[in-house]
């Protein structure tokens, strides 16, 4: 089900303060690089583990409601839903009320009876949820072991800016991170 990005985080696990404590950086000349780093940083953990870690707003897109009226968004963590829409056979969107919906915020799990749904007109994207999913609003709601993934990897790129070697590549995530998000990981098909 494709999926897009409405609404970011409006900020980062670590302020630039904190990463440059931690990476030992003394200047600000490199506090715009940093700042870039902690988002790249943030994306690349989010994108692997396929959960947000500060509180953002997706759109998901599906053609025809599930058979069971359990849809699985294999994003999470699921926090709530914002709105949801239907749309007829001209592209008029159709709101349908929220409280139909039973929210499995455990399971990631957006469910309803089929029959009280209304049904789409068109035969592709005829439904859209807006969702929020991540572990909170603040940066200390992010589990620690993200954090510090996150924390990682800003430090393996800063400290290997330009680095190209023959046969090594600095953009390959370091196994200490991929250990410390892989309890995360949600696999997809």
């Amino acid at each position: 089900m494709p999926s897009i990005l409405l609404t970011g985080p409006a900020i980062e696990p670590w302020s630039v303060a904190e990463a440059k404590s931690f990476l030992r950086a003394e200047n600000d000349d490199d506090d715009t690089v940093i700042a870039s780093l902690i988002a790249a940083a943030r994306s690349h953990v989010e994108a692997m583990t396929r959960c947000g870690l500060i509180a953002q707003t997706w759109r998901f897109v599906l053609d025809q409601w599930p058979k069971d009226g359990r849809v699985r968004l294999g994003r999470g963590p699921l926090r709530s839903l914002v709105a949801a829409r239907v749309y007829d056979s001209t592209g008029n969107a159709a709101s349908i009320d929220v409280a139909t919906f039973v929210i499995d915020k455990a399971g990631g799990v957006i469910g309803s009876s089929c029959w009280t749904l209304p049904m789409p007109a068109r035969a592709s994207a005829g439904i859209e949820l807006d969702v929020e999913i991540g572990f909170g609003t603040a940066a200390t709601d992010v589990p620690d072991v993200l954090r510090h993934a996150v924390r990682t990897l800003v430090a393996h790129w800063y400290e290997n800016r330009g680095l190209i070697a023959i046969g090594q590549s600095v953009a390959m995530m370091p196994a200490s991170v991929s250990a410390m998000i892989a309890s995360y990981r949600v696999h997809s098909l």
